[in-house]
């Protein structure tokens, strides 16, 4: 019996190479806040080398809402500027704001039109909003992404009553906190992206 495949040992990833990391920035509502945070968190992952990232501004994507498992050309041109990106991606942070107690529609919708491309892989939040600080809508998308086969990391970060939180330069009047918190939240997404993709090195996830 030839037991070669069943012995040969597995090649983790290389703990030194960058994860591929998809900012995914949540709202598409006119006179959004969401730059100023998201210029707050791309300067906290510049800082690292653990990750390359690529952001998914869901304000320039135009998918419809009425799903299909033959879309139009348009449609698909649309899905080009994103799917590949999900799919290639080791982890995902996701930045989003609260409306009425939830997350953004343009948010859901992406996730609906995606399904292999989120599995087995940690996703990580940063929210903001009034005095919950978006944290409703991060426990609402913690069970859609359990549905969708991924894995939410424990601590996230939030940003209560955010529009006081920034000066006019979109810098934090206050960092230490968030900065911690930051770390901590991009500390466990490393670990368990890596965690991940070694598992799937060895064999392939069982959605």
């Amino acid at each position: 019996m030839d037991i070669t495949n069943s012995t040969r040992p597995a090649v983790p990833s290389d703990p030194n190479a960058p994860l591929n990391l998809a900012l995914i920035v949540a709202s598409d509502r006119e006179g959004r806040f969401a730059p100023v945070v998201t210029g707050w968190l791309r300067s906290r992952l510049a800082e690292r080398e653990d990750f390359t990232v690529t952001v998914v501004d869901l304000a320039e994507i135009d998918l419809p809402t009425s799903l299909s498992r033959n879309p139009s050309p348009a449609v698909r041109a649309e899905l080009a500027k994103v799917s590949p990106v999900l799919a290639e991606a080791d982890a995902f942070l996701v930045l989003t704001p609260e409306y009425n107690h939830s997350f953004p529609a343009s948010l859901k919708n992406l996730m609906d039109w995606h399904f292999t491309e989120w599995q087995a892989k940690p996703v990580g939040f940063v929210s903001y909003g009034g005095i919950s600080g978006g944290l409703r809508a991060v426990e609402q998308l913690r069970q859609v992404f359990a549905e969708l086969h991924a894995v939410t990391v424990r601590d996230s970060v939030s940003f209560h009553s955010a529009w006081g939180l920034f000066d006019d330069e979109g810098r934090h009047k206050d960092p230490a906190a968030a900065e911690g918190a930051a770390k901590v939240l991009l500390d466990q997404l490393a670990w368990w992206a890596l965690a991940l993709k070694d598992a799937k090195s060895i064999r392939p996830y069982a959605a």
